[in-house]
């Protein structure tokens, strides 16, 4: 009997790979979006607002699933805390009412990012921006309802079909298109988003609880990381000019490295690193 999965965020990013990979589920997926892709055989649709406690308990006690991976997010807006923070609450909450299984997506912008070490899941969170702020309560509100949740914290998610926002940005730079430059001194572990969404269903079907770290393997600046990317994508990456985010009047989280070694002791799915990534598509 195939396991019935719930995600929300479904046409997100990470959502939309994870509907993709997920064959061997009965899935609903759930957006706050009227529009849903066309329906495959395995998943159902449903229109959510996670700012809507009673929706949200309605739409898990329909469905019952076994797993939730709860993806749903904005980063920033008027919304940020009632959809971020309070929202992944409410997606606690029920579903510990009906006893699922809960993966929570978390981030690596919860620290401030001013230390040379890599952070582990011991370290609590320091944020300096709003969108990490609302992470972090995000964190203490599922925790709080839901003890046997694994709150995962990630990093940069790339990938290539469709190509991320990431990558895109580092395009139309390249291309001319934008004047922007990529800061060479902000530090993070991007994952490639199959890799992602396949450590996640895995780790769906175990029973780890608390904070995981599942981040890429390489620790990369966002200049060095959006060159890459372009030059894999078979396009000159002169253009790209590196820039430092210590200029800014505002400021920003520079290493939020994460060592993911905990993860690649509990799962079979490999955390590759970008370069790793790369050189297997080439």
């Amino acid at each position: 009997m195939r396991l019935r999965l719930f995600i929300t965020g479904g046409t997100g990013y990470l959502g939309r790979a994870l509907l993709r990979i997920a064959a061997g589920y009965y899935v609903l997926g759930a957006s706050y979006l009227s529009q849903h892709p066309s329906a495959s055989p395995h998943i159902d649709w449903t229109p959510l607002d996670v700012r809507d406690p009673q929706a949200v308990r309605a739409a898990l006690v329909r469905f019952r699933p076994d797993i939730v991976i709860h993806t749903a997010f904005v980063q920033y807006g008027p919304d940020l805390v009632a959809i971020t923070a309070e929202g992944s609450g409410h997606v606690a909450t029920a579903a510990a009412e009906i006893q699922a299984r809960l993966i929570h997506m978390s981030s690596d912008v919860i620290f401030a990012g001013e230390r040379a070490n890599p952070y582990t899941e011991e370290d609590p969170p320091d944020p300096i921006s709003a969108y990490g702020e609302a992470k972090a309560v995000a964190e203490r509100l599922v925790a709080a309802a839901h003890p046997g949740a694994a709150i995962v914290r990630t990093s940069l998610i790339y990938g290539f079909d469709p190509i991320d926002r990431q990558t895109q940005f580092a395009l139309e730079i390249a291309a001319g298109l934008r004047s922007d430059r990529l800061f060479s001194d902000e530090y993070r572990c991007p994952i490639y988003v199959d890799d992602l969404a396949v450590a996640l269903l895995e780790l769906g079907e175990t029973d780890y609880a608390g904070v995981l770290n599942i981040a890429g393997a390489e620790r990369l600046s966002r200049y060095e990381m959006g060159t890459l990317l372009v030059r894999a994508l078979g396009h000159d990456p002169a253009k790209i000019g590196a820039g430092l985010s210590a200029d800014l009047p505002v400021r920003r989280p520079r290493n939020c490295a994460l060592t993911s070694g905990r993860a690649s002791e509990l799962l079979r799915t490999r955390l590759r690193g970008l370069r790793e990534v790369l050189a297997e598509r080439s």
